[in-house]
């Protein structure tokens, strides 16, 4: 049988690669390496990998805004999975740099912003080169060109040994804490049970020119007891002031709770994309508030039932 696909942001070395090995051994499966997110996840929709694994938030910058916006439209797509990588980097450069030569510094935006303190302290000058992964400059390095548009890179630590670099500095980040959010990204199906520490990922759209919208939307969610641990605002392209918001709330969509805040966005909202009910990668249970749980709407429909038929309460 052939292996599965998945498609990464590559090349070798990068985080999204340490994420895809928590998913699957590169012996179980074929690894894809891509140039950005929004190709890992357009080779799934063309067929060219049966699953994705991307960024999708950070504690640095929150959410990803290539996943969400890819995520968002197009051919549906369900997350199937997240897993957590801690997130440092090391400053690395060719044999025989030292970091007095350092005066431009490759690296991916992420990186960048994740160490700019750090920068601004050790490097103040140094001049940002942007890179479309994390290893994409190691790589650039290891080729042996001489004419690079960069004097050194912040890469993860393995890239160093994998390509041959030397290691100016390490543990380069603001926040000796960082960790980054990646999600597998595959076609819909059947809904996986849930386990009881889930989550489960939205796009919803606000009815436009409606005073309140936003909290009725919130409200959805609260009146059933479901907290939100992300929120955050897109703009949906169409015209100035228009705006999605890309939700993770604590529950699986087959939780009696969940499922009745759903259905009460889908009356209220124009457009409510459901991403996917998958468990929650640090395995933490939701605290489920008196009324909330799933024997109360149980319990109150069968309550319901009982007065329209004319029993006595």
């Amino acid at each position: 049988m052939a292996l599965p696909r998945y498609a990464y942001l590559g090349p070798a070395g990068t985080f999204t690669e340490a994420a895809l090995r928590q998913v699957v051994s590169p012996d179980d499966a074929e690894y894809l390496p891509q140039t950005d997110v929004t190709s890992a996840i357009a080779a799934v929709r063309s067929g060219r990998a049966d699953f994705a694994v991307v960024a999708i938030e950070s504690t640095a910058e929150g959410g990803v805004t290539a996943t969400l916006d890819s995520l968002a439209t197009g051919e549906p797509l369900v997350l199937l999975r997240e897993v957590l990588v801690p997130v440092q980097f090391t400053l690395a450069a060719a044999p025989g740099v030292a970091i007095a030569d350092v005066r431009r510094v490759s690296a991916h935006p992420h990186a960048w912003v994740q160490c700019r303190r750090w920068l601004a302290a050790h490097l103040p000058d140094a001049v940002h080169v942007p890179a479309t992964s994390n290893t994409a400059p190691a790589a650039l390095i290891a080729s042996g060109s001489t004419a690079l548009p960069f004097d050194a890179a912040l890469v993860p630590p393995p890239a160093v040994e994998t390509y041959g670099l030397t290691a100016l500095a390490e543990h380069v980040a603001d926040n000796a804490t960082a960790v980054t959010r990646f999600v597998v990204i595959g076609h819909p199906g059947d809904v996986p049970p849930p386990t009881g520490a889930d989550k489960t990922t939205l796009v919803v759209h606000l009815p436009d020119n409606e005073a309140g919208a936003l909290l009725a939307m919130l409200e959805q969610f609260a009146a059933r007891g479901v907290n939100l641990s992300r929120i955050e605002s897109r703009p949906i392209g169409d015209s100035l002031g228009r705006y999605s918001f890309s939700i993770d709330a604590e529950g699986h969509i087959l939780d009696e709770r969940v499922g009745e805040a759903i259905m009460g966005l889908h009356r209220r909202c124009p457009y409510v994309r459901f991403l996917g009910s998958y468990p929650r990668a640090d395995e933490v249970a939701p605290t489920v508030h008196l009324g909330t749980a799933d024997a109360d709407f149980v319990e109150a429909r069968a309550w319901l039932r009982a007065v329209r038929d004319g029993a006595a309460t």
